[in-house]
């Protein structure tokens, strides 16, 4: 859907995507982004996705990396914006390159590591709930694709894509394709990633450290395109709840065990032809749709609000023409303390470390949100917030308030939930005027946003 249409979903309602998630959806928007991260983090802390040209506008600076490389060097053309390995190709002549038309030209990862003498790359489920403050999910579990033939670097193997490339959509059409209906075996040309993580630590590999390494390239991808998104929901989305995305990220081991992001896909295919696509795809979904916490609307939202023509519950016009409230002492006090831990460019832990003493009704909001969808999880692996998330606001183009106040409130309580859990009820319990619009949207009835603490309270606290 285009960034506007967005305008149309209505607050009970929940669309599968963000706007703005081609920003690393399409390949070409991805090695844009992912540039920007290097030139303003550095190289070192945004190196997993393989050096890439933008055809035509980066032809010149193509020619240039493809005189100064090897001799027999290779590269992978893509379409920016296809599918399934429609239109992909190895090449390793200039001549070979296509003319006149958008590509992702990128380089071969020449030396992947290999399986049985065959490549694989691993579909990894991304689920994003909210991008402010950002709550990102990975599942457990996966799928691992295996090329249908034996990986081979001499030139002449270069047009076999049963070699060379790992999608099932391709090798499937493979005669020599064996599938796979066991989860738990390690045989055929698709696995389950955790039969993957229990072959390679009997390889005495260190399945558990590939792990952390893949989490710490998701959350880096997921970030950079944080502005674009939240700009855009700021613009066009009515409240947060409305939206949420899951992701598929497919991604390559080099010989040494380091991830790579070969790409990202913003509709990851749900088809299950098998057994095991089943049985990893049911699971995660049934986790997902739990995660997502749906709303049931109140009577009035769905059947007393006139339908407009466009069939949206009321116009833009009609909200413009209503007269502004006065805003109250405890909104006032709440972008206060906002803006006043915003006022730090550089994450400081001793500086944000005071964020939790007072919390304001909105405050309190965002963390049971926060609280109660963890508890929902499943067998997703919260990776954004931890307490360790600290080490990644320094990534964000700009502090978000709400980035702060949930990594401070993981890093005070991961160890001891129950007792922040406690905490939270006792402020909630507390709180005694609905606002009005406001949706339920976790068990602890978030719906009444007036603290104990005073505005003058919150005020003294951070001045």
């Amino acid at each position: 859907m285009k960034s506007p249409s967005f305008r149309a979903i209505r607050e009970h309602q929940k669309l599968n995507h963000f706007p703005g998630s081609f920003q690393i959806g399409r390949k070409d928007r991805l090695w844009r982004n992912l540039l920007k991260m290097q030139a303003r983090c550095g190289k070192k802390e945004f190196n997993f996705f393989p050096q890439s040209f933008i055809l035509p506008q980066d032809i010149r600076l193509l020619r240039k990396a493809w005189e100064e490389g090897a001799s027999h060097q290779k590269w992978i053309v893509k379409p920016p914006a296809s599918a399934r390995g429609i239109g992909i190709q190895v090449i390793h002549k200039w001549s070979q390159l296509p003319k006149r038309r958008p590509l992702l030209v990128q380089r071969y990862l020449q030396k992947p590591y290999l399986i049985g003498g065959k490549k694989f790359d691993l579909r990894i489920y991304v689920y994003v709930t909210c991008y402010d403050p950002l709550r990102v999910y990975l599942f457990k579990d996966g799928l691992v694709r295996f090329a249908s033939c034996k990986y081979s670097s001499s030139m002449k193997s270069l047009s076999n894509k049963f070699v060379h490339l790992t999608n099932y959509s391709v090798n499937k059409k493979n005669t020599e394709y064996k599938s796979n209906s066991d989860e738990t075996a390690c045989q055929g040309h698709k696995w389950a990633l955790k039969a993957l993580w229990s072959y390679l630590t009997q390889k005495g590999v260190n399945s558990e450290a590939i792990w952390e390494k893949i989490k710490d390239i998701v959350i880096k991808t997921i970030i950079a395109s944080e502005p674009y998104v939240n700009s855009l929901v700021k613009m066009y989305v009515r409240r947060p709840y409305c939206c949420h995305e899951l992701f598929g990220f497919d991604i390559m081991l080099d010989e040494n065990l380091k991830p790579w992001i070969l790409e990202v896909n913003i509709s990851p295919s749900l088809h299950s032809n098998s057994p095991l696509d089943v049985s990893i795809k049911g699971q995660m979904i049934r986790d997902l749709l739990n995660l997502a916490g749906f709303v049931l609307p109140s009577p009035d939202s769905v059947a007393s609000r006139p339908q407009t023509r466009s069939g949206s519950t009321c116009s833009l016009g009609s909200v413009l023409k209503e007269k502004p409230k006065p805003a109250s002492e405890h909104f006032i006090a709440e972008r206060v303390k906002k803006a006043y831990y915003l006022t730090q460019k550089i994450p400081d832990q001793d500086f944000y470390s005071s964020v939790l003493d007072i919390l304001t009704p909105d405050d309190v909001r965002v963390l049971v949100e926060t609280e109660d969808e963890y508890s929902r999880r499943g067998q997703f692996e919260r990776v954004f917030p931890t307490h360790i998330s600290m080490r990644y606001l320094r990534f964000f183009e700009q502090p978000r308030y709400f980035n702060i106040l949930v990594t401070q409130w993981e890093l005070k309580y991961y160890l001891k939930k129950h007792k922040g859990n406690c905490h939270l009820r006792a402020q909630h319990s507390h709180l005694t005027t609905p606002v009005e619009g406001e949706l339920p949207a976790c068990t602890l009835a978030i719906g009444n946003v007036l603290p104990s603490q005073t505005a003058s309270d919150i005020m003294k606290s951070l001045f």
